[in-house]
């Protein structure tokens, strides 16, 4: 075959073949071309992907511009005298697109240059070779190793229609101008609570609705505690042990049935939120002979598959959803795929756990459970501080604090000495940044007290970071 008028005069054969250009697909494609490769990346929408378009980006977008809102409230108690006249829908939407183009722009430049960008739905026809169709490239792409990157997508409430207007997924919300006024959202995940946190400053009566006992069900339990409360105190409701039995829509507004323990209650709601997590997008790619029960690509620590030369990066592999872990896959597969000698499998324990609500919660490592899951309770000590008492704290007018857990005692830990710190969890303003600390901690086995030996700038968020080192070592300082 041979490629149409007008398509890129190109070989067909490549080192490296990526399907899908979103995160974990144009890491693996960047860092493969940066090893000296020559690599073609097929994306079917746009390079970016997911997170770029319908996900982390115009989340944080309209994230951002809630945060200044609860500002404003605030506003009085500065001494300041503002007048707030409401949002206009049509700016916000297009200072998110601004935002989104921007970064669009410079990431389809620099795939450009560095590998053959061909646009169409890749599909593995057999072992290295893929045929691209819906595009203007018609010549199939040949490679000695083919990288499976096609994300996941959105699911289904069973027994719930969704309709893109009333019935919505995050795809259909999170390009919203106008807010709306009552919202029920389904799933207290990352983005269930980041559209509440959205959503609430803007005006909208919100209602959380969470399966399991508690909001953030994958984080520590203090700071699911944490989180809830703070929502509560914002007027955000939250019903968690609730299900969802039926979604009635009529006349443009739904009326939401949930059961609450041996309770029922009716909520209206002019948008229903469907944020109950994301599903492998691998279907019908050619993979059956990968795939596990569940849709997933069945590969090794290194992102290998059985099948010889194709790999798997980012969602379509069981392991955590998020752009950051699908970057480092991707690095570890093309270094693998490049022959770098002593590659690291990536290790997800230290991967950074993010959900950019209000207080921000981020976390890496083990919680508490899972340590004394792991060491026995015996073994494992935690120590707290709370940003209560830190200045930047409370010029933020957030609660929250920094949480701590160590090996306190087992083998390689001296009698009376504090073991490596085992995970990190923070709740409270920038804890998504804060937790950066937390991830170098586990990463590299680092014990309290070195890292409360580290001088932490004075005043600043961070500082309560080295405050809780040193209470873990047992020198505490300004805490109790």
């Amino acid at each position: 075959m041979s490629a149409p008028a007008g398509a890129p005069q190109v070989a067909e054969r490549y080192d490296v073949v990526v399907i899908g250009g979103g995160p974990g697909g144009y890491a693996t494609a960047f860092r493969a071309a940066a090893r000296g490769l020559d690599v073609a990346m097929v994306e079917e929408a746009k390079v970016g992907g997911t997170c770029l378009h319908w996900g982390c980006i115009p989340s944080k977008a309209s994230l951002h511009v809630a945060e200044l809102l609860e500002q404003v409230d605030r506003a009085p108690i500065m001494g300041l005298d503002l007048t707030f006249n409401g949002v206009d829908g049509e700016e916000l939407a297009a200072f998110r697109r601004g935002v989104i183009d921007r970064l669009h722009k410079g990431l389809a430049g620099l795939a450009d240059q560095r590998c053959t960008v061909v646009a169409g739905r890749g599909r593995l026809v057999e072992p290295g070779v893929v045929s691209v169709d819906g595009g203007e490239w018609d010549l199939p792409l040949e490679a000695d190793h083919v990288v499976i990157a096609t994300g996941s997508s959105v699911k289904d409430l069973p027994g719930v229609d969704v309709d893109g207007t009333v019935v919505q997924t995050s795809d259909d919300a999170v390009h919203f101008a106008d807010a709306p006024a009552r919202a029920v959202i389904v799933g207290a995940g990352a983005i269930g609570m980041e559209f509440a946190s959205m959503w609430a400053p803007m005006g909208t009566e919100v209602t959380v609705v969470e399966g399991l006992d508690r909001v953030l069900p994958l984080e520590d339990a203090d700071v699911s505690d944490a989180v809830a409360k703070a929502y509560r105190d914002r007027g955000i409701e939250v019903l968690t042990g609730a299900m969802v039995r039926d979604v009635d829509v009529a006349d443009g507004a739904a009326t939401v049935t949930i059961d609450v323990g041996d309770d029922q209650v009716l909520r209206d709601a002019d948008v229903v939120l469907l944020a109950v997590g994301r599903a492998p997008r691998t279907a019908d790619l050619g993979l059956d002979d990968v795939l596990d029960e569940r849709g997933y690509v069945v590969a090794d620590a290194y992102g290998a598959t059985a099948m010889d030369g194709l790999w798997a990066v980012g969602d379509v592999l069981p392991t955590l959803a998020l752009a950051h872990a699908a970057f480092v896959e991707g690095f570890v597969v093309a270094d693998r795929i490049a022959g770098v000698d002593d590659v690291v499998p990536v290790d997800h324990t230290h991967t950074p756990r993010v959900t950019y609500c209000h207080p921000e919660a981020a976390s890496v490592g083990l919680t508490e459970v899972q340590a004394v899951e792991a060491h026995g309770a015996d073994a494992v000590a935690t120590t707290t501080i709370s940003l209560r008492g830190n200045a930047k704290g409370i010029l933020a007018g957030s609660a929250g604090f920094a949480k701590v857990v160590v090996l306190a005692n087992g083998p390689g830990v001296a009698p009376g000495a504090t073991g490596p710190v085992l995970g990190l969890h923070v709740v409270g303003p920038h804890a998504t940044d804060l937790v950066a600390e937390g991830a170098l901690a586990t990463s590299w086995g680092a014990l309290p007290e070195e890292l409360g030996a580290i001088s932490h700038a004075h005043p600043s968020l961070y500082e309560a970071l080295g405050e809780a080192w040193m209470s873990a070592a047992g020198l505490p300082f300004h805490a109790h």
